[in-house]
Formats: structure tokens, sequence, C-alpha cells
């Protein structure tokens, strides 16, 4: 029975994985119509509760809910067959454009490349636009969003962002008492030991992994590793938010260069699946992996490793957090930070790398205003950037 189920649940995320277009948010609203409308395998009250909790979480939270949704409908061998039918698609797609990526030669492959990078800014201003909205109802946590892109434009660097969060986090308990989450009950049981063991897991990574990094040189797998799961540990507010966090570990250490890390995110906007499968693209880009299909490996399963911990701990351990007081608090001054950091990432490294002169300036607000007024689909704003740029180039 269970294998049949996990069956059901791999053919279902593989369908959701080829299809789903637009970004976490619009993965959520495709996940409820054929988790709960279609296929009936939880209520729309139960699949409320997951995504409440997973959207409190660092990581990736569509995938999260994917793979809680499978964990529940076929458990262990279900959870891992929703996790690679949602992702293996656009990881694939991402690894194949970065290994065909060299042989783009020429005017109108730099056009599109170009066209590309100009999808990054679009897309993470609007991110940027519809976080602030979301999550800085106030000013207390649209100071704590100014705070921390004030230090992250000011100086740089992973060391600085996990400061800001930090900063976002105090000042969120001390400044916003008042923000309050619902406490729901889940309908999945992991057991606590579990729960437990996959908490203390997570945090072993975080810390371990850089401090094993010192002993092995500096572009080893080890070091590598530890740059995808830190990513994934600490993005919190969505995926956008990794862009920064991967942007300032990789590019001033050689891994990879901005123009090719922002092409990267760029390809990502076009393919459907997780915003995560960028990194199939940085560990085959990369000129410090020796091995393209291992780089790109070991990227995909230590950035989405964290999320999936700490979702399984949540799963069991959801009751203790909602009862305690400081925890909505805290919450929302690192959700704050969280905007602040991507609209320093929106300054720099994204406009100052991709928006050269007046016309490039233009194409964006163009596409942005198309994406974010009209509603617009993001694979029709990859696709007008990249015909403009190109034009532009032929004209």
């Amino acid at each position: 029975m269970s294998i049949r189920r996990a069956a059901e649940v791999w053919v279902a995320s593989l369908q959701l994985g080829l299809t789903s277009f637009g970004g976490p948010l619009a993965h959520l609203g495709y996940f409820e119509r054929a988790y709960v409308q279609q296929r009936k395998w939880l209520t729309g009250q139960e699949y409320g509760n997951l995504v409440a909790l997973c959207q409190i979480l660092p990581g990736p939270a569509s995938s999260q809910v994917g793979f809680l949704i499978g964990l529940h409908r076929a458990g262990w061998a279900g959870a891992l067959a929703a996790w690679l039918g949602f992702t293996l698609p656009s990881v694939l797609l991402m690894y194949a454009a970065a290994a065909l990526a060299p042989r783009w030669h020429g005017s109108p492959a730099q056009a599109t490349l170009h066209g590309l990078q100009l999808v990054t800014v679009v897309v993470v201003a609007q991110a940027v636009w519809s976080m602030a909205r979301r999550l800085c109802p106030d000013r207390a946590t649209s100071a704590i969003a100014l705070i921390a892109a004030s230090m992250l434009l000011l100086r740089g660097g992973a060391t600085m962002q996990l400061a800001a969060l930090g900063v976002g986090a105090a000042a969120g308990a001390v400044l916003c008492r008042n923000a309050r989450f619902e406490s729901t009950t889940l309908s999945i049981s992991v057991r606590p030991a579990l729960a437990w063991t996959a908490l203390g897991l997570y945090g072993l990574l975080l810390v371990g992994l850089p401090i094993l990094a010192v002993s092995f040189p500096p572009h080893s797998l080890i070091a590598w590793s530890e740059i995808f799961y830190r990513a994934g540990a600490l993005v919190f507010g969505g995926g956008h938010v990794v862009l920064p966090l991967l942007r300032d570990a990789m590019v001033p250490g050689g891994w990879i260069s901005d123009e090719q890390f922002l092409t990267g995110y760029g390809l990502a906007q076009a393919v459907p699946g997780p915003l995560f499968a960028l990194a199939a693209y940085l560990g085959a880009a990369s000129n410090a992996t020796q091995v393209p299909a291992v780089g790109a490996a070991v990227a995909v399963v230590f950035i989405f490793l964290p999320g999936l911990l700490i979702a399984t701990a949540a799963v069991s351990l959801w009751s203790v957090l909602a009862r305690s007081p400081n925890a909505p608090a805290t919450l929302a001054g690192i959700n704050a930070a969280v905007v602040g950091l991507l609209g320093a990432a929106l300054y720099n490294p994204v406009w100052t790398t991709a928006v050269r002169d007046g016309a490039d300036a233009a194409i964006a607000i163009v596409a942005l205003v198309l994406l974010q007024r009209w509603g617009a689909a993001p694979i029709a704003v990859v696709l007008i950037c990249v015909v403009l740029s190109l034009l532009r180039t032929l004209l």
C-alpha cells in the first residue's frame, strides 16, 4: 500500500515540477488545486495549517509543503518522492543550461544573457515590494528593514548578513511584542525523538560544516557544501532571499562571476519548479568544481537539506513553538531584516551589474509594471526582457 501511494505521490509531484511556473506563492496555489481540490489527500484546513507552518520556517516553503504532504500521504518514501518529483525537472533544466552556456557566443547570445540579468532586476524588485508590504506593516518593522539594508550596503558579506539577522531578531523581540501567529493543529505525526534528531542535525551541520571546511583547501567539496547548506538554513521569507546569501559567499570567493551568477538567477525564473534549482546551475557553471555533475548534485542536496530537516522537526515541535511568547516577535524582526537584506541586494549586485544605461532601466521598469501592475506571468516577463534586449542589440 505504501509503495503504491509513494508512486502516486511521485506522479503528482512530477506533474507539478513540470508545470509549476511563477515562484513559491504560485506553487502553493498549484499544490492546493492538485492535492486538496483534485486528489483530496488532505482538507483545506489541513493544507492551510501546513502552509502556515512552512511560511515561518527558514527554507523553501513550497518544497517544504510538498515534502510534508508526501509524508502525510505515504510516509517517508512519499516525502522523498514528493521532493524528487517537484525538484528534478528544474534541476535538470538548470544543469543543461549551465552545460550549454559556454557554447553561447556572439552578440545575440550575449544579448539573451543580458536580458536574463534584467529579469533578475524585475523579479527581485517585485519580491522586495510584496515582502515589504506583508512583513513591514508598521514603523518598527520598517525601521528594522532599513537598519538591516544599511548594514549590508555599508559592508556586505556573509558575516554582515548574519549580524543583520541577529539585529533583526533582537529588535523584533523588543519592538514587535504585539506580533502573533495562529496556533493550529497539524495532521502529520512525527515522533518527538525523530524531531529532536532532525533539529540537532540541522544545528550540527550549520555549526560543524564551517569548522570542518577550515581543514580543507579553499575550494573543496566541504567548503562547497557549507556555502549551500548555510544559504538554505538562513533563507527566511522566500526563495529570493537566497540571492544575496549565495552571491556574497560565492562571488568574492572566486567560485563564480557576478555575470554568471545573475544569468543563472534569471534562467531560474524561466523554468518551472523551485527557485533553489539555481544551485544546479551554479554547481555546473562554477570554475572551481572539478566535476560539474558532482558540484551540482552536492549543491542541490545541501541547499534543500536544512529546510527539510527543520520542517521535519517543526511538525512535531510546532505546539511548543506556538506557546512561546517571544517567538512571534522574534520572527517578525527576522522577517523585517530579511526585507532589508533583499532590498540591499536589489541595489548591489543586481542593479549595479545588470543595468548599464537608461535603455536597460527602461526595459526593467516596463517589465516590472507588467509583472506587478498587470499580473503578467513570469515566463512572459522573461520573454519580454530577452526580446527587448535582442532588439536593442540588433537595431
